[in-house]
């Protein structure tokens, strides 16, 4: 059931605010032409709404998530409640999806600014939880099979001490594969999967496919998918081969180059997880060859375009940035990726640079997100120009596309 701008809009608020029913309250994405969404002061990808009983009363909980890291409000059921509500709807999100005990609302505000609800009535009735002590940042349970699966976890399903790092950095990037696949499909840049035609997703440079099957394992429990993991060695392929069957997983590990493989239809999503060097370069290369609506790109190392740097001549003032072995490495990462950024654009590309966990966890910690929208990117392209004329460097990415 579809409705009207205004009766839409009153009846997402009230759903919203309705502290008995309220399950879940999700706004994401931006409006064309339009900032990004800003709550305490914050620019933020996505907010989630919930109801939490405490010690205080029932209160309002919203959790705004930025680039980085997640953080949470509690607000009174009342007045703070429905202030802190009218604060988000005036807010330029894109997209709202509202689960009730009973129905689920979906509300879409199209290029030219007007917000259009659709309403469905659930098949059976959800009971909302209101705990507030529920475990927090965990998207992927420390017990869950897959973790045991990969030795994260042991056998009584606690993360062991040294794999914490590894634990932060699959938990980090899970949440924000779930925020940028919430998003591109809300705004129809990838498409809904069904049953019969699952959401396909390749892995391209997959190694142990630490990430490829935590994706996996947190996918599944929302929407059908096919995961492809590709890698040039067979013992990786024979590797996750077995940790699927073990764990039932519908997946395939094929063996070769990035260059080469061969996929019976193109992929909705695209990762590449820490690939070395120019591995990365092949990677968005053949993404962008599939025009795949939805890339993740992790890079590590960036040897290419820092060895370049030794021998190019260095644009005044800025002789410094190359003089040091260290300095050259840490500018060379910056270029390489702000390089990449530019010909995603320039290819019609929305595009993100983002530290997806803390350096703390790993040094290799940038992730590049790409939304294709098909927009003009004449002006990426102009910039794209400019760096390689000032700095003298050749892209592994550039060569790939512009000479084939």
């Amino acid at each position: 059931m579809s409705t009207g701008p205004e009766a839409g809009l009153a009846t997402l608020r009230s759903a919203v605010l309705d502290a008995d029913g309220l399950v879940r309250a999700l706004a994401t994405g931006r409006r064309k032409g339009r900032p990004v969404p800003v709550v305490d002061g914050r620019e933020v990808r996505r907010v989630e709404v919930r109801v939490v009983d405490l010690k205080a009363g029932r209160h309002l909980q919203v959790t705004s998530y930025d680039a980085t890291q997640a953080h949470t409000t509690n607000h009174l059921v009342g007045e703070a409640a429905e202030a802190a509500v009218d604060a988000l709807l005036a807010e330029p999100f894109a997209n709202w999806h509202v689960d009730t005990a009973t129905e689920t609302h979906q509300l879409r505000v199209t290029k030219k600014g007007v917000p259009l609800l659709h309403t469905s009535t659930r098949d059976e009735e959800v009971a909302p939880s209101r705990g507030h002590d529920r475990p927090k940042d965990r998207l992927l349970p420390e017990d869950h099979p897959v973790l045991r699966a990969l030795g994260i976890s042991d056998a009584q399903g606690r993360v062991k001490p040294t794999r914490q790092a590894k634990y932060r950095q699959v938990e980090e990037f899970v949440r924000l594969l779930d925020a940028s696949l919430t998003e591109a499909i809300a705004q129809g840049r990838v498409r809904t999967p069904t049953a019969d035609d699952p959401l396909r997703v390749v892995d391209l440079g997959c190694g142990n496919a630490y990430l490829t099957f935590a994706a996996h394992a947190f996918l599944t429990d929302r929407l059908p998918v096919r995961m492809t993991g590709v890698d040039v060695k067979q013992q990786s392929a024979d590797h996750n081969s077995r940790v699927a069957a073990d764990l039932g997983i519908d997946a395939d590990f094929v063996v070769g180059s990035i260059a080469d493989a061969q996929l019976a239809q193109a992929p909705d999503v695209v990762l590449a997880l820490h690939a070395c060097d120019t591995a990365t370069d092949d990677a968005l290369g053949r993404a962008l060859e599939w025009e795949a609506p939805l890339v993740l790109a992790a890079p590590c190392c960036h040897h290419d375009i820092a060895a370049q740097l030794r021998t190019s001549a260095v644009p005044e003032p800025y002789a410094m940035l190359t003089r040091h072995g260290i300095l050259r490495e840490r500018f060379a990462d910056t270029l390489t990726d702000a390089l990449r950024a530019a010909l995603l654009r320039r290819e019609g590309y929305r595009v993100d640079v983002v530290e997806f966990v803390e350096s703390a966890h790993t040094p290799r910690n940038t992730l590049l997100r790409a939304v294709r929208t098909g927009a003009d990117g004449s002006e990426s392209a102009g910039e794209y120009d400019d760096l390689l004329a000032a700095w003298g460097v050749r892209p592994r990415l550039g060569e790939l596309l512009d000479h084939g």
